[in-house]
């Protein structure tokens, strides 16, 4: 450890900011937070975070004082560094076991961090002075987060209803998803590899299809690195026209967002089901709203999607699951980190450039729609993929499907795949 930190100072005194916080990050836990503060405040005045310096100088006079280290591990969660505020808030908490204020920010940090188990096992040490709200609610959201299902329906049994009417967003939040849970666990085991059960359980939406690659390599469904095309875009929608035939929804529309990407699948969707198209307008009802990637739109124009309007469906053919847009599709295509379309410039594995598809929307969209759509067979590790598994998960669970605001869920949940910087 003393030699990575000499390792972190060094890059810092070179003025490599991202390399000194990536050079920190798997020393952070076993690091002093008096030895944090010192290298923190540097760090941040190099980025001119004078909020996150004064705080780290000031743990630095008093490293024995809670409200000190609180305040500096505050200030660490504010700045985007939640490893970094995990021992120093512990340490808070540790002088300060009352402290209410250093537990719920230390429980920010790992959820931050998605250590959903860790934040559990730390609420439950301190389960003789936990209040109802927002205490109780945080131990029932991390344990769902966790896969500890049985612990969070125990808990939200006796939760009793929130004085402030702040909290009743969060408390129907979790209420949804343990109803979704247990209609998923009627056809589906919600254990640590079943993406599908696990997305459907906290952010409401039907996920179509896995990847074929990397299952049992840390994958679990989830694509890293992905150059999309014609065929993968087909096989996306054609879980679509399953989810919408076996939820019995029939869309009088498709609502056509502004992206170049979002306008070929869209066009594409359309034809494939038979509807007219029309431009995206807020709040437009009984309309099917086809998205390639959320993240690539304006943000304020996806927030406009957050609440959801009567009849009206979101489907998203490509949803980063590492920095998840600003609401959760209805349906999602499949989970990636990074996706190049297949009509815009893009980097090979041999290192050239894809020159953009300058072919128009209408011929790019037909395109879609000849492909067959097989799915890929993949490396053979990825457990099978029916449509008659898709449907009977989507029966089991379409009476608690569309309910509640579209909310975005900032973590993996239970089920973990690798990520790539």
């Amino acid at each position: 450890m003393i030699e990575e930190l000499e390792q972190a100072r060094q890059l810092l005194a070179e003025g490599d900011v991202p390399g000194t916080v990536r050079t920190l990050r798997p020393i952070a836990d076993h690091t002093p937070p008096h030895d944090i503060a010192a290298i923190a405040a540097p760090l941040a005045r190099a980025v001119d975070f004078e909020d996150l310096a004064a705080a780290a100088e000031a743990t630095l006079e008093q490293p024995s004082d809670a409200k000190a280290l609180t305040t500096f591990g505050y200030e660490c969660i504010e700045r985007g560094i939640s490893f970094l505020a995990i021992p120093v808030l512990r340490e808070a908490l540790r002088l300060d076991p009352e402290s209410t204020l250093a537990l719920n920010e230390l429980v920010t940090a790992f959820e931050d961090e998605y250590r959903h188990h860790e934040a559990v096992e730390t609420l439950l040490a301190h389960e003789a002075t936990l209040r109802p709200w927002p205490d109780r609610y945080l131990l029932i959201y991390n344990a769902i987060l966790s896969g500890d299902l049985d612990r969070a329906r125990a808990e939200f049994a006796t939760l009793p209803p929130p004085e402030d009417e702040r909290w009743l967003f969060a408390r129907d939040r979790v209420a949804r998803m343990l109803e979704r849970s247990d209609s998923a666990r009627t056809v589906t085991p919600l254990d640590w590899t079943d993406l599908r059960g696990w997305h459907f359980t906290l952010t409401g939406g039907y996920l179509g299809t896995l990847s074929p690659y990397g299952f049992t390599a840390g994958m679990t469904g989830r694509w890293a690195y992905l150059g999309d095309g014609p065929e993968l875009c087909r096989y996306s929608l054609n879980r679509l026209a399953l989810t919408l035939s076996a939820t019995g929804r029939e869309p009088r529309s498709v609502s056509l967002l502004p992206g170049r990407a979002d306008r070929v699948l869209g066009l594409a969707a359309a034809q494939l089901l038979g509807l007219p198209t029309l431009p995206y307008t807020p709040g437009a009802t009984d309309t099917l709203v086809v998205a390639y990637d959320l993240s690539e739109l304006d943000h304020d124009l996806v927030r406009t999607l957050d609440e959801r309007a009567d009849g009206q469906i979101l489907f998203e053919h490509a949803t980063c699951w590492t920095r998840p847009p600003a609401v959760s599709a209805d349906i999602t295509g499949l989970l990636v980190q990074r996706i190049n379309d297949p009509w815009s410039p893009g980097l090979r594995i041999d290192g050239a450039t894809t020159e953009p598809d300058t072919r128009s929307e209408d011929e790019l969209a037909a395109e879609i729609v000849r492909a067959e759509g097989t799915p890929d067979t993949g490396d053979g590790e990825t457990p099978p993929d029916s449509d008659g598994y898709f449907t009977a998960f989507i029966a089991a669970t379409r009476d608690t499907w569309l309910r509640g605001p579209r909310t975005r869920l900032n973590s993996p949940g239970p089920v973990r795949s690798s990520s790539f910087g």
